[in-house]
């Protein structure tokens, strides 16, 4: 019988992704363990490999399609006998139905649906962006697709959606775009419209987003619809600042040891083809001196739930790694027993996957702790937000020459002021002290995280 391929849940937290790209197409032969298509999820790029063997008789869900909820059958494989046709044509009505979970009504009773019309559009309650054309009427199209019809000058509500119940994915305005000036609104029409449309940059998510509209000019800004990447940091971090007690320890390190330390073993780094195979930063040694300090004072290493403490073994530090449109953090598993290089080659790694969006879920989901270091960008102090389930995160800024007292003598020395955020649920001051005292101690007596 045909076997229905779903939407995967590439991490435990996923509730729905973009389908970016078809790796097979629909008569192609399929074999268990074949890459068949490629998933965003709001971290990550992701490749799907196909369980069972057949035919690709039909492709229910279109590349470039956005927000699809997991478990939604994408493509449907007639197994061997089948004949394909019959599954294709099967399929065309029965599970591609069930791909959209909140249909979009039909065209003629979109007015009525729309008790609150306002000029700069909406959501629909199923979570699919639509625009307003002058007349009232809904266009249902992907945010993707509203970009680039926004930026090709395309009017969308002359173009026929190929997505799941006629919405208009990214396909559909490249076609547009390379038919030329054939799919370009008149010009003539299009001041008459502009003024009510000019906030209709993006659809607004509700009254209080309306509200804020009204407070600028309309043509002054421009609405940039959110990604997944972005509501899910959004989402995380007010949950963390809500149920989370934070609760701040801020000190100062001496790294004049740790810095003469770090210029002598990149000196010995041995060359291959004329350059160093290895360069310690001193984030290395912070996340080595984090590891080491949890394992000193163990009851810090905890995780909180509402039934127990999750007490853990090892220190699995992650990393906050900037990357286009947000940040993710990768995590150095078990760094309390790694070298610097090979802490140093992991987060290069990390970071270089991080930024082109390829790390699997597994490499940043989970971890006991986190590093924030913004003090390549010059700043001197800050403190970070934890990220659940840890129930701590070090903030680290630039190490700096200053002037300090030591045996009642002014001296300049190099220091670095770091910020420990802890959960007081599960981290109390005291404790979260003596953390930082032995994170001070290692980063001050640098030779001790050599050996």
């Amino acid at each position: 019988m045909p076997v229905q391929i779903l939407m995967p849940a590439l991490s435990p937290t996923m509730e729905k992704g973009n389908l970016a790209k078809w790796l097979k197409a629909e008569g192609d032969q399929i074999k268990s363990g074949d890459v068949i298509a490629e998933i965003e999820t709001d971290k990550a790029t992701m490749e799907v490999e196909a369980v069972d063997e057949g035919i690709l008789a039909k492709i229910l869900v279109p590349a470039g399609t956005e927000d699809i909820a997991v478990n939604t059958p994408i493509a449907v494989i007639a197994s061997e006998g089948e004949d394909v046709a019959s599954v294709a044509s099967g399929a065309a009505g029965g599970p591609k139905a069930a791909a959209a979970p909140s249909p979009a009504p039909a065209p003629a009773a979109a007015p009525a649906a729309l008790p609150v019309a306002a000029p700069t559009g909406g959501v629909s309650g199923g979570g699919a962006p639509a625009a307003q054309t002058s007349g009232g009427n809904r266009i249902f199209a992907s945010p993707l697709a509203r970009r680039i019809a926004r930026d090709a000058n395309i009017d969308l509500a002359g173009l026929k959606g190929s997505g799941p119940h006629g919405r208009i994915i990214q396909r559909d305005v490249e076609a547009a775009k390379a038919a030329g000036p054939v799919a370009k609104p008149a010009s003539a029409a299009a001041p008459v419209a502009a003024p009510a449309a000019a906030p209709a940059a993006a659809s607004v998510a509700s009254n209080q987003d309306a509200i804020t509209l009204k407070l600028y000019e309309p043509g002054s800004y421009e609405l940039v619809p959110h990604d997944g990447m972005r509501k899910t940091i959004a989402k995380r971090l007010v949950e963390s600042k809500q149920s989370v007690p934070h609760f701040y320890l801020t000190a100062d390190i001496g790294l004049d040891a740790l810095l003469k330390l770090r210029e002598e073993i990149n000196a010995g780094a041995p060359l291959k083809d004329g350059k160093p195979t290895y360069k310690i930063s001193v984030n290395d040694f912070v996340i080595k001196g984090l590891a080491l300090a949890l394992q000193r004072v163990p009851d810090a290493n905890a995780s909180w739930t509402e039934a127990a403490m999750l007490k853990h073994k090892h220190s699995d530090v992650g990393v906050a790694v900037a990357i286009p449109g947000g940040l993710i953090t990768p995590i150095i598993r078990r760094a309390e027993t790694k070298t610097l290089t090979t802490i140093s080659a992991e987060m290069k790694d990390y970071a270089a996957r991080a930024r082109a969006r390829k790390l699997k879920p597994e490499e940043y989901l989970g971890g006991s702790t986190a590093v924030s270091n913004l003090g390549m960008y010059g700043v001197k102090e800050f403190s970070a937000i934890i990220n659940p389930p840890h129930a701590t995160i070090l903030a680290v800024g630039a190490g700096t020459e200053r002037a300090v007292v030591r045996n009642g003598q002014i001296v300049i020395a190099t220091e670095m002021t770091v910020t420990l955020s802890t959960d007081h649920r599960a981290v109390d001051g005291a404790l979260g002290a003596e953390l930082l005292a032995a994170f001070r101690e290692l980063m001050e007596r640098p030779m001790s995280l050599l050996v």
